[in-house]
């Protein structure tokens, strides 16, 4: 018979992932290859940049983030595109409402510009 305490096993749930019950300890940490890293990024499209902030602004988000169950850098993914894609709408609508007032609109400039893509 072993004296060893018996280690707390957590059983598998979505709810244990979500929860980072499980998944989050060390051991189940591995740094991912760069072939792997370079997949990643040209599946999903992105594009490595470097910006400067102010620091408030980064501890702000760091914790706007951690309170979402994020990293900042994927926040700050989304503010961006919402902020795009909500520009976009409002610049669509100003033409929208030149054009209802009898104003000339270029939009196919207009289109290749805001670079949309078709629903």
């Amino acid at each position: 018979m072993s004296t060893q305490p018996k280690a707390n096993k957590v059983p598998a749930s979505d709810q244990a992932w979500e929860s980072g019950e499980l998944g989050r300890d060390e051991a189940s940490v591995k740094v991912s290859s760069q072939s792997t890293e370079q997949s990643i990024n040209d599946a999903l499209e992105l594009q490595m940049i470097s910006i400067r902030l102010q620091k408030g602004l980064i501890e702000d988000l760091k914790m706007i983030a951690e309170l979402n169950g994020l990293g900042y850098q994927p926040l700050i993914r989304q503010i961006l595109t919402r902020f795009a894609d909500a520009e976009k709408k409002r610049l669509l609508r100003s033409t929208l409402e030149q054009v209802r007032e009898g104003h000339e609109v270029d939009l196919g400039e207009m289109t290749d510009e805001l670079s949309l893509k078709q629903a």
